[in-house]
């Protein structure tokens, strides 16, 4: 999968969450992605983590692209000065366009959203539709019960084990960009 500029979608929440480490691992992950020559593509907001992730980013020097559907321009402050912003009309199609521009997956914590988003594309790689790596940024343990839930499901016989293959867990922005840079090389 080498590519000389990658693009990483990081799907994460519209708030910055009840931690503070979840909102300073959005702003070391955009600044990393910037300092790596990686692009960003996220959801366009400019609030709660997506909103640290791209100023970070654009403050490191980095490429943002960002699609938010028209019905949530306000509510998520849909952030114009991108290196690119796209608006869809429908959420089913802000996550065809984000997926369809990057080169792998980073969940960061987040909410129901972020594990619509998860789910939309382990689904799609268990279906065999794509081969990108999807990493979980697991701060503070934010995602060990949807690890856990994953395990539960494959010993209920409702997926193959193989599918703990398609998902990366690391614990930090910084294991995060070492586990991409070998990913993506």
């Amino acid at each position: 999968m080498s590519r000389t500029n990658p693009s990483i979608c990081v799907f994460c929440g519209s708030r910055d969450g009840a931690r503070p480490s979840y909102a300073q691992a959005a702003e070391q992950t955009g600044r990393a992605l910037a300092q790596e020559g990686w692009r960003l593509v996220y959801g366009a907001g400019d609030i709660g983590l997506m909103g640290r992730a791209a100023r970070a980013a654009q403050a490191a020097g980095g490429q943002t692209f960002g699609v938010i559907p028209v019905h949530l321009l306000e509510r998520e402050a849909g952030k114009r000065d991108l290196s690119a912003f796209v608006v869809t009309e429908t959420m089913h199609e802000r996550k065809k366009v984000m997926f369809m521009n990057s080169d792998a997956i980073v969940v960061m914590p987040g909410g129901a959203g972020s594990l619509d988003e998860f789910f939309e594309v382990l689904t799609w790689r268990q279906l065999g539709l794509h081969a990108k790596p999807i990493l979980l940024l697991d701060i503070e343990g934010f995602w060990t019960p949807l690890v856990g839930l994953i395990d539960h499901f494959i010993a209920e016989g409702f997926a193959e084990p193989g599918i703990r293959d398609y998902v990366t867990v690391v614990p930090s922005p910084a294991t995060l960009t070492a586990t991409l840079r070998a990913a993506l090389s």
